[in-house]
């Protein structure tokens, strides 16, 4: 069981997985997944999944999302070893967001990451300002 994302019905694993699409399909540039952020979180863009994910998930409806594991699936030696066609081993129903502007699940992780990390580092220099402001008797408020 997984969630339908409230703009483009793409089935995603569970609440973070939404969040991390909803979130980087606006960030790449989807005008609709931005604008339905804008509407129901206004402040998703100073958020990580964790705490996107509770507020998306209220929006969203419970689907399928068909998982395969390699132990559940029937390969009788068919003469074919690990190189598969990504698109033909989707199961049916679990068509991603795709195009130029899909993502992996590695790349949203990294992204997410990156985000994190330009955050602190902002945070850090409006501190690094304040502290020079102050060192410098320059109080202009």
């Amino acid at each position: 069981m997984g969630y339908a994302c409230p703009v483009c019905s793409d089935p995603q694993a569970d609440d973070r997985h939404l969040a991390n699409h909803l979130a980087f399909t606006a960030i790449t540039g989807d005008a609709a997944h931005e604008e339905w952020l804008d509407e129901h979180v206004p402040d998703w863009g100073s958020m990580g999944e964790t705490e996107l994910a509770p507020l998306v998930v209220e929006h969203a409806e419970d689907t399928d999302y068909p998982q395969v594991f390699e132990d559940t699936t029937d390969d009788r030696g068919q003469g074919h070893g690990h190189e598969h066609d990504q698109e033909r081993d989707l199961p049916e129903g679990s068509e991603r967001h795709r195009g130029s502007r899909s993502l992996s699940d590695d790349d949203r992780e990294v992204l997410a990451e990156a985000r994190d990390l330009t955050r602190r580092m902002l945070d850090e220099d409006e501190g690094d300002s304040a502290d020079a402001d102050d060192a410098s008797g320059d109080e202009t408020q």
